[in-house]
């Protein structure tokens, strides 16, 4: 009977590459500088080059918001800080009476940007329910209200810590003490607050609201 045999030597099937090496080394090594280069391509390309296009784009064709939407004095928009008394879409504090009153903020110390967040507290937690009631309560006496007419917005902290709006509800609640603090007419101020509201996105998203920044902003002008 015949048998059947390779044409190849079988030593020449069993010898190692001329190198010495095992014969898987050399496709790890090239898929390696293969995988190198592509990670490579990748990060220019990631992270220097969209990078730099999305902020020209930004830059040229949405500039003022690009840079934070900074406000100035006078209500305008402006590009740099030095010229800003605050942005249209970060919450800030207002001390005195004369002024509007923003949400409260727990991030950080208040308003800060760096700490931007909510308590993460369930509507249940007996250390949320006090603090709300005590803002309640602060609201009230501040306004010369009664504690149930105080609306949520003016007792809750936003997810964000950073909201710079507040419910119609709230600035006119805000009303009576503004214009005694000022000394301007109840009404004058009232319209103010009206002319403030800004309605619903796209006339469904969201509720109607209203800037602090911007209302404290027309309100100092008025008062000058």
């Amino acid at each position: 009977m015949s048998t059947l045999t390779s044409s190849v030597p079988v030593a020449a099937a069993a010898a190692p590459v001329a190198s010495g090496r095992p014969a898987t080394l050399v496709p790890f090594v090239r898929q390696t500088l293969a995988g190198l280069r592509v990670l490579l391509v990748l990060a220019v390309l990631l992270g220097v080059v969209y990078p730099l296009a999305v902020t020209g784009v930004a830059q040229v064709a949405l500039g003022w918001r690009a840079d934070g939407s900074l406000v100035a004095a006078d209500g305008s928009h402006v590009r740099s800080r030095s010229d800003a008394v605050g942005s249209a879409l970060v919450g800030q504090s207002f001390d005195g009476p004369r002024w509007f009153q923003p949400r409260p903020s727990v991030a950080g110390d208040g308003y800060d940007t760096l700490a931007s967040g909510g308590s993460n507290l369930g509507p249940n937690n007996p250390d949320l329910v006090a603090t709300i009631e005590q803002r309640r309560a602060a609201v009230a006496e501040r306004e010369g209200v009664d504690p149930a007419s105080v609306p949520p917005d003016a007792v809750t902290a936003s997810a964000s810590g950073l909201d710079p709006d507040i419910s119609p509800a709230y600035a006119r609640l805000q009303v009576a003490r503004v214009a005694r603090e000022n000394g301007l007419p109840v009404a004058d101020v009232a319209a103010l607050v009206e002319r403030s509201i800004v309605g619903r996105d796209l006339g469904f998203l969201g509720e109607p609201r209203v800037s602090v920044l911007r209302l404290n902003l027309a309100l100092r002008t008025m008062g000058s």
